[in-house]
């Protein structure tokens, strides 16, 4: 089971992080700086997996973006890798060319689309175009909600 997923910049921002484990917001915290810090000083050529605690750390660069996931450590590292990589063409399809500034000012279709394809650290959903589906009929709502938002502002509800 995955314990928490955390993607991050090459300058060290945090810019999602989704816990499938309870912990304390300061613990949270401290975690989060340590991995950071302790991925970001390896080599680019060194393994992806690092044992870390109690836990295994299985990470992946895609362009300025870090993806990070602590696993148990029975768990296999390369499904875990192979999750990363899902949830990064899903960002990939979606956004069209996922960057840096997508995951920033869209962070909430981000958790949503980590949210269809994971529940509870457990991969729940394999098909991209299950979870593709899923965000476009969110998006529906969400325009529909902002047009009803609008007429009733407008006074036309």
């Amino acid at each position: 089971m995955m314990q928490f997923m955390l993607l991050f910049s090459r300058q060290g921002k945090l810019r999602l992080q989704k816990w499938y484990e309870a912990h304390p917001d300061k613990l949270k915290k401290k975690i989060t700086r340590e991995l950071i810090s302790t991925i970001l000083a390896r080599k680019p050529k060194m393994s992806s997996f690092l044992e870390w605690r109690d836990l295994k750390i299985v990470y992946k660069r895609y362009a300025s973006l870090y993806f990070c996931c602590a696993i148990e450590q029975q768990d296999n590292e390369l499904l875990t890798l192979e999750v990363i990589h899902r949830y990064v063409e899903l960002l990939d399809k979606y956004f069209g060319s996922v960057c840096e500034l997508d995951i920033i000012f869209n962070f909430e279709k981000a958790y949503f689309m980590l949210d269809e394809l994971m529940v509870g650290g457990e991969v729940c959903e394999t098909s991209k175009k299950n979870v593709l589906k899923a965000i476009a009929a969110q998006d529906l709502l969400q325009e529909d909600e902002i047009v009803e938002m609008a007429l009733r502002d407008m006074g036309l509800i």
